[in-house]
């Protein structure tokens, strides 16, 4: 079976080949064009991981500022978790640095939709933009203070 045929067919046995093929050396026989899509994928797959991440901890610190009433172990562990998980995420993939403005931007929009949908809070409530800094947001002890004027 041809690499292409195997590769849309059964990814799993494609992968395998591929590994085969090229620690054997045998680049002329491997899926060069394939196997560089998927590695693309890959660090597509660790960029989103990282805005991921950032959304959970951005809509639990939005959260934990705008309904202090409702604050409790749970969304506290949240970013806690999250932090370590960044953290980690980061060490594991530190290239990762040059584009959190990006993943920040991007973690924060979706954070705050998110969070409406979560507080009943307009939208428009939260602030634009994130008005965090990263460093603020992984420092262990920062807790945002309670808006004096949440949105209605």
């Amino acid at each position: 079976m041809s690499n292409a045929t195997l590769y849309e067919q059964d990814f799993y046995a494609w992968a395998h080949r591929q590994a085969g093929l090229l620690r054997a050396g045998k680049l002329a026989e491997a899926d060069i064009e394939h196997i560089a899509t998927e590695i693309e994928t890959m660090g597509k797959t660790e960029k989103r991981e990282l805005v991921s991440r950032l959304t959970i901890l951005l809509l639990h610190l939005l959260k934990w500022q705008f309904q202090p009433a409702f604050r409790g172990h749970s969304w506290r562990n949240s970013v806690r978790v999250q932090r370590i998980s960044l953290e980690s995420h980061i060490k594991d993939n530190p290239s990762l640095k040059s584009i959190l403005p990006e993943a920040i931007a991007e973690a924060y929009r979706i954070a705050r939709i998110e969070a409406e949908n979560e507080t009943g809070l307009a939208e428009s409530g939260f602030p634009t933009p994130c008005p965090w800094s990263f460093t603020q947001m992984m420092t262990e002890d920062f807790w945002p203070e309670s808006d004096p004027h949440p949105a209605p």
